[in-house]
């Protein structure tokens, strides 16, 4: 089982990254791949009730990696966590086969809430760099969550998710008809302003000082 679950870890890597050569060196130099195998130790120990050595264990697949996952996240064989340095995947977090996960990605909770207050992320999804996913809600299959969005609330399936908070600005390729720019944002109004009349005063300033300049 195990052997089939890092097979599948490498098929993910092979797919997904152009510049990966063959099954050795993914599985001794990629560090998302090597997280995965720290993980999925410290999963057994904690399914066995063996808390304080999946955490140690789990820990220890931290500072290998940087990758931190909690070892009850339930993550499936297939899923491509690439660069991986800052990923954090919390407690109750689900990740299903194909995910394509970045670095400084968070799968979190919003609170101290008890219960489901991670994500899970439906196959084939991508989270790319610096995403934070907060919440115990879904992220449909196929969607693609933009470089440092932060999402609060449901994706749909195949949405597209840019910003923070994050919205979907496509689904299937579309755009949608409720996506609606920013709202304007005060304090780069202020700053406008400001400059504005800055310009204004120093052409007085340049008046008074050369009054016979038109």
């Amino acid at each position: 089982m195990f052997f089939k679950k890092l097979k599948k870890d490498i098929a993910a890597v092979k797919k997904n990254d152009p510049s990966a050569r063959n099954s050795f060196e993914i599985w001794r130099t990629y560090p998302g791949v090597r997280a995965l195998i720290w993980h999925r130790r410290a999963a057994f120990l904690w399914k066995w009730n063996l808390k304080f050595l999946a955490r140690w264990v789990s820990e220890l697949g931290r500072k290998k990696t940087g990758i931190e996952i909690h070892p009850a996240a339930k993550i499936a064989a297939g899923v491509f966590i690439d660069h991986g340095a800052g990923v954090v995947i919390g407690e109750t977090a689900e990740v299903e086969e194909g995910v394509v996960i970045y670095q400084g990605v968070t799968l979190g909770g919003t609170g101290k809430e008890k219960g489901k207050r991670h994500p899970t992320v439906k196959k084939n999804a991508v989270i790319s760099c610096g995403a934070k996913v907060l919440g115990g809600f879904t992220v449909g299959e196929g969607a693609r969550i933009g470089a440092g969005a932060v999402v609060l609330k449901e994706v749909p399936p195949y949405a597209t998710v840019v910003g923070v908070p994050g919205r979907v600005v496509r689904i299937n390729g579309e755009k949608t008809q409720n996506f609606l720019p920013e709202k304007e944002d005060p304090v780069l109004k202020e700053l406008c302003a400001l400059r504005e009349r800055v310009f204004a005063l120093e052409e007085e300033v340049r008046a008074l000082h050369h009054p016979d300049e038109k």
